[in-house]
C-alpha cells in the first residue's frame, strides 16, 4: 500500500496519540454536558432492557400457544409486543435528540478551540503548513469527530445489550450460554487486529482529503496567474494526479471498512449454526422446550449482533480517532514566538533597540547575524539594500511575527518578550506592499482596527489620505463592497484603505514595508500626503524602493546581507560616495524631479 500513500506526508506539528489520551480528552469535552449524557445513559439502559423482552415475550407466548391455541393468548401477545416495542422506539428518540444536542454543543466548542489556535499560530506556522490543509483539520476533522462520540454512546448501548442477553442466556440454559460466550473469543480478536490497518487507512484517507483541499484552495487563489500565462490545463491535470490519488486511498479505506461487517457476521453465522445444532438436539432430547430453543436463537442474533456490531465499530471508531488526533495535533502546536511575560503596555515613546540581534528563517541560515541598531522615539527611519538583505524581516521582528533566536530587542527599554503581546500589538500599525481586505464594505476595512470608531471618524480617516478624492470613484463610498480580498478595487485603491486604517488605529509605532511600490504616480502621490499625516509624531521604519518617501527620512540605515553598512542622511550618503551613492545612481535618480527635468531637455 506504500505506493498510494507516497505524498501523504504528516505535517511537521503532527503528534502520535495513544487511544486512552484521545478518549481522555475528548470525554473532557463533555464535562459540561454531565446532565444530558446522564439522560442519554439512562435511556441506553432502558432501551438496552426493552432489547430482550420481546425474545421472552416470544418464547413465552411460544410455549402458551402451544398448551392453548385462544384467539385471547394471541392478542394478549401480540399487544404485549406492540407496546414493547412502541416503548423502545420512543426511547431511542429521546436518546438520539438528547445525544444530538450534545454532540453539537462539543463539536461547537470544540470547533472554537481549533480555530483560536488557528489564528494564534505565529506567521512561520503559514510558513511551512499549507493553509489548505488547516482548514481541512478546522472543518471537516472537526465533524468527523463526532463519528467517535456517536460510536461510544453505541457501544454503550450494544454493551449493556450484551451483558443482558447473555445473563438471560445463563438464567435459562448455562450450557447453550456457554457455547454463545465461548465464540466470542474470535469475533473480539478480529477486531483488535484489524485496529491498525483500520487507523492506518482512515488517516490517510485524510491527509488525502486535506491534499485536495490545499489544492483547490491553492488553484483559486492563484487563477489569475494560471490564467495569465495559460497554465489552466495544468493546472487541471496537476488536480487530476491528487484527486486520483485521494480515490486510490479511499477505495484502501473503503474497502478495509465495509469488509470488517461482512466477515464478522460470517463468524455470527457460523455461532449460530452451531446454536441451533446443539439446541436442536436437546430440543429433540426432550431437555428443552420448543419455546426455549426459540428464545436461544433469537438471543443469539440479538448477541451476536451487538457484538460484532462492538466489533465492526471498533473500527470506524479509529476513523473517529484519527480525525481527533489530527484536530488535537493542530491545538497542540508549539508556538515559536514565546512571551516570557505579560507587562501591560500603554502608549509607547516608540524606542526601539536591537542589541546584538541573529534571526534566520531556516536554520543555518542566518537572516540576520549580530546585529544592533537603536531608532530614537518618533525617528523615521529608512532602510535600503538589496533583496535578501533583510529589510522585511526587522519590521516582523518589530510586528513580533517572528522568534529571534539571539539577542535581545528593547521597546522603550523594555524587553520585548516581557510584554503582553496583544497589548503591544495594538501599538503597532503596518502598511505592507500588498494589503489584504476582508470582504465586506469599505468602511468595515477601515475600522478594522478599531471597532468602536464612528462613521464619522471613518470618514474623517478616509478623507485624511489624498484628501479624500479617491471617494469619488467608488460608487458607494464607504459602503462600497470591496470583494474578496478587495478584488473589487484597484492596487492603489487598497493601499490608500490599508494606510486611512492605520490612521484610525492611531499607533505608536508605524510599520511601513514598500507603501508605494505598487502603485502609479497620481496614487503615490495621495500616500504621500497620507504618509507626512501618518508618521507625525510616531516611530517610523520604512523600507521603500521610492526615492520620494526615503529620502523623506531623518535616517537611512544601508543594509548587506542582514548587516549595516551605511547609515546618515540622504544628503550624506550620497557625499560619502558609498553603497548608497551606487544605489541612488542605479535604482532612485530616474525617480528624481531633476533627472526627469534632464532627460526631457536631452530629448528635446
Amino acid at each position: 500500500m506504500g505506493f498510494i500513500l507516497d505524498g501523504l506526508d504528516t505535517e511537521s506539528y503532527d503528534r502520535t496519540y495513544s487511544d486512552r489520551e484521545l478518549i481522555r480528552r475528548i470525554v473532557g469535552y463533555f464535562s459540561g454536558e454531565r446532565q444530558r449524557m446522564t439522560y442519554v445513559a439512562g435511556t441506553i439502559l432502558l432501551g438496552s432492557l426493552f432489547g430482550t423482552v420481546r425474545p421472552l415475550l416470544i418464547t413465552r407466548g411460544i410455549d402458551l400457544l402451544s398448551k392453548n391455541r385462544s384467539l385471547g393468548v394471541m392478542v394478549a401477545l401480540t399487544t404485549a409486543i406492540l407496546i414493547s416495542g412502541a416503548f423502545a422506539w420512543t426511547l431511542n428518540y429521546w436518546r438520539q435528540r438528547a445525544s444530538a444536542r450534545a454532540i453539537g454543543n462539543v463539536v461547537l466548542n470544540l470547533r472554537r478551540d481549533v480555530f483560536r489556535s488557528v489564528i494564534q499560530r505565529d506567521l512561520s506556522f503559514y510558513d511551512t503548513n499549507a493553509s489548505g490543509k488547516i482548514v481541512s483539520r478546522v472543518t471537516a476533522d472537526t465533524q468527523d469527530f463526532t463519528q467517535v462520540v456517536s460510536l461510544v454512546m453505541e457501544l454503550l448501548g450494544e454493551l449493556l445489550l450484551v451483558l443482558i442477553v447473555l445473563g438471560v442466556l445463563f438464567y435459562v440454559n448455562w450450557k447453550l450460554a456457554l457455547i454463545v460466550l465461548g465464540m466470542s473469543p474470535g469475533v473480539i480478536l478480529f477486531a483488535l487486529g484489524i485496529r491498525r490497518l483500520a487507523r492506518r487507512a482512515t488517516l490517510s484517507a485524510k491527509q488525502a482529503r486535506a491534499l485536495v483541499n490545499s489544492a483547490v484552495q491553492e488553484s483559486i487563489s492563484g487563477i489569475a496567474v494560471a490564467k495569465a500565462f495559460r497554465r489552466e490545463v495544468s493546472l487541471y491535470d496537476e488536480f487530476l494526479g491528487i484527486n486520483r490519488q485521494a480515490y486510490r486511498v479511499g477505495l484502501v479505506r473503503g474497502l478495509v471498512m465495509e469488509n470488517v461487517f461482512p466477515l464478522l457476521g460470517v463468524l455470527a453465522g457460523l455461532g449460530t449454526a452451531v446454536i441451533v445444532y446443539a439446541g436442536g438436539r436437546e430440543a429433540l432430547a426432550g431437555n428443552l422446550t420448543a419455546g426455549t430453543w426459540y428464545l436461544f436463537i433469537q438471543a443469539a442474533a440479538v448477541f451476536w449482533f451487538p457484538l460484532t456490531g462492538i466489533a465492526s465499530f471498533w473500527s470506524q471508531f479509529q476513523d473517529g480517532l484519527s480525525a481527533a488526533e489530527r484536530v488535537f495535533s493542530l491545538v497542540d502546536a508549539e508556538p515559536k514566538v514565546v512571551q516570557t511575560g505579560s507587562e501591560p503596555v500603554g502608549r509607547l515613546e516608540g524606542s526601539i533597540e536591537f542589541r546584538r540581534v541573529s534571526f534566520s528563517y531556516v536554520d543555518g541560515e542566518d537572516v540576520l547575524s549580530d546585529f544592533s541598531l537603536g531608532i530614537r522615539p518618533r525617528e523615521k527611519v529608512a532602510f535600503v539594500g538589496h533583496t535578501g538583505a533583510g529589510k522585511s524581516s526587522l519590521v516582523r521582528l518589530v510586528a513580533r511575527f517572528y522568534e529571534f533566536q539571539a539577542g535581545e530587542m528593547l521597546i522603550d527599554g523594555r524587553d520585548i518578550r516581557s510584554l503582553d503581546l496583544a497589548s503591544y500589538r495594538r501599538q503597532i500599525g503596518m502598511v505592507p506592499q500588498s494589503p489584504f481586505l476582508f470582504s465586506g464594505t469599505l468602511a468595515d476595512n477601515i475600522r478594522y482596527g478599531a471597532p468602536e470608531a464612528s462613521e464619522e471618524q471613518v470618514l474623517a480617516a478616509a478623507r485624511s489620505v489624498g484628501g479624500g478624492d479617491w471617494l469619488a470613484d467608488l460608487p458607494d463610498g464607504l459602503q462600497t463592497d470591496v470583494g474578496e480580498r478587495g478584488a473589487r478595487l484597484s492596487m492603489g485603491q487598497r493601499q490608500l484603505v490599508a494606510l486611512a486604517r492605520v490612521l484610525l488605529h492611531d499607533p505608536s509605532i508605524l510599520l511601513l514595508d514598500e507603501a508605494t511600490a505598487s502603485v502609479d504616480p497620481f496614487t503615490e502621490a495621495q500616500i504621500q500626503d497620507g504618509l507626512e499625516l501618518a508618521w507625525r509624531e510616531r516611530t517610523t521604519i520604512i523600507i521603500a524602493h521610492r526615492l520620494s518617501t526615503v529620502r523623506r527620512a531623518d535616517r537611512i540605515v544601508v543594509l548587506e546581507n542582514g548587516r549595516i553598512i551605511e547609515e546618515g542622511t540622504h544628503d550624506s550618503l550620497l557625499a560619502s560616495g558609498g553603497h548608497y551613492a551606487t544605489l541612488y545612481n542605479t535604482y532612485f535618480r530616474h525617480q528624481s524631479l531633476e533627472y526627469v527635468e534632464k532627460a526631457g531637455q536631452a530629448a528635446g
